[in-house]
């Protein structure tokens, strides 16, 4: 009798609801997704889900006694979700497979201004008052209210509260993908002088760098660090699995390890 393998899926991002939902179609494999439940009725697959934090890298590691296989499927800007499966990863000895899609590329036409974090984003649109699009969502608006000359509008899929906008800003509540057409005509109608963004990678929010580009206004990139061990799309963490499972799901052979040990 084949023993299920269980694979618990960080999420958050489209890629990992593609995983996730390519896995639960996968006989001898157990899979959960999970998400932090800081956006109301979040798209879902066909599988199990849970919602909500683990409480930090300790919590994680406890439910890692219940798993066979971790997949970091998270935002590229997660950072503090992805140390937290790296450390309970290191701690348990489960095996960890990272998916995290290439950053964008800057092409002739982009006039990119590229910074480390929101704090240098803010300091990088200068002190000349500018109609500012904040494309970064709703957890780091508070970092622009040290640049407070501004007028910003700023998109997010969740309200955010008052205290943490730059004086003044307005706020858009809309979800992704947005596409290039439609966000051209954004920034022409609202007058757009610079926009913020992060550099995420993928096509869902590309549209607006391509839109800026095509206006010629300047984009405030925020990079974020290199991970160069990590899975660059769903057939390549596939991959990955498949080969870390060949063992368990595969005729019993009496030299195959077992999944917890890895490769």
């Amino acid at each position: 009798m084949r023993v299920p393998v269980r694979i618990l899926v960080l999420g958050g991002t489209g890629e990992a609801r593609v995983l996730a939902t390519r896995l639960a179609a996968r006989p001898g494999v157990v899979v959960t997704l999970s998400l932090a439940g800081r956006t109301r009725d979040p798209a879902v697959p066909d599988c199990a889900v849970r919602i909500g934090g683990f409480g930090g890298a300790e919590g994680l590691a406890r439910a890692l006694g219940a798993v066979d296989i971790l997949v970091d499927a998270t935002h590229p800007f997660a950072r503090h979700i992805s140390a937290n499966a790296e450390a309970a990863s290191s701690a348990t000895g489960t095996p960890l497979v990272t998916l995290e899609r290439p950053p964008w590329q800057a092409v002739p036409g982009d006039r990119w201004i590229r910074v480390g974090d929101m704090s240098a984003a803010a300091a990088a649109l200068g002190a000349a008052p500018r109609r500012v699009f904040l494309a970064i969502g709703r957890q780091e608006a508070g970092a622009f209210r040290a640049a407070p000359g501004h007028a910003y509008l700023l998109r997010s899929v969740e309200p955010v509260a008052p205290g943490d906008l730059p004086p003044g800003a307005e706020t858009l509540l809309a979800r992704g993908p947005f596409p290039e057409a439609a966000e051209r005509a954004l920034l022409a109608e609202r007058g757009i002088e610079i926009l913020v963004a992060k550099n995420s990678g993928g096509a869902a929010t590309y549209g607006k760098i391509a839109a800026a580009r095509g206006l010629g206004l300047p984009v405030v990139l925020v990079d974020r660090a290199a991970r160069p061990c990590a899975a660059a799309t769903v057939e390549e963490v596939l991959a990955r699995l498949d080969h870390l499972t060949a063992p368990v799901i595969s005729p019993p052979r009496s030299t195959a390890p077992s999944a917890k040990r890895g490769v």
